[in-house]
């Protein structure tokens, strides 16, 4: 479970046992301006389950990782300088090392944050993933300038992370032409979120 919020450039993710009270909570201390990491840790000091817990975060502050050390193997995360990987029940370590490396060479490359997050989701799929199977894919992007394929998901699929690239390629191709025929006003309008 993720949460995020593009006024805080910051974002909160809870797995294995997923807690949506500290996704909250911690989205909540960081709009006070707490660090993640001091807010991450300050919630895990009252969390009972936090052996069976994995969460990570990042804000403009820097990245913390916490991955309990009851989680189902192979579990584990990379803490780097401005982002975070993290899983379990995962095929092996190449997982997590491979999403680090395909990141990193996005990142080089200069692609847009959430075509690098789907490059990492492909690069963890093709060392192995989740060693259950496959079954969901989800893209989440909090920004000032949100597109259409900064928030996509695909439920219940036999090729789920593939799917997601199918969807995302094609939503991006739909803005670009958005933004041709009416202008970054346009795609903008097109783009924000509606409540």
């Amino acid at each position: 479970m993720n949460w995020t919020q593009a006024s805080l450039c910051g974002g909160i993710a809870t797995q294995a046992r997923v807690s949506t009270e500290i996704g909250r909570r911690g989205i909540a201390l960081l709009e006070q301006g707490v660090p993640v990491g001091v807010a991450i840790r300050a919630l895990l000091e009252g969390d009972p389950d936090r052996e069976i817990r994995q969460v990570h975060g990042a804000d403009p502050h820097g990245v913390f990782c916490h991955t309990g050390a009851d989680c189902v193997p192979w579990c584990g995360h990379y803490e780097g300088d401005d982002f975070s990987a993290a899983g379990n029940m995962l095929a092996g370590s190449r997982v997590v090392e491979g999403m680090v490396e395909a990141y990193r060479r996005a990142r080089e490359k200069k692609r847009e944050l959430s075509e690098r997050l789907i490059l990492t989701l492909e690069a963890g799929q093709a060392g192995g993933g989740d060693k259950r199977g496959k079954q969901s894919a989800t893209l989440l992007v909090a920004s000032r300038e949100p597109r259409g394929y900064h928030n996509l998901r695909v439920d219940d699929h036999a090729d789920p992370v593939a799917e997601l690239r199918r969807i995302y390629d094609l939503v991006v191709q739909h803005s670009l032409k958005i933004e041709r025929e009416y202008g970054p006003e346009g795609l903008w309008l097109f783009s924000r979120v509606k409540y």
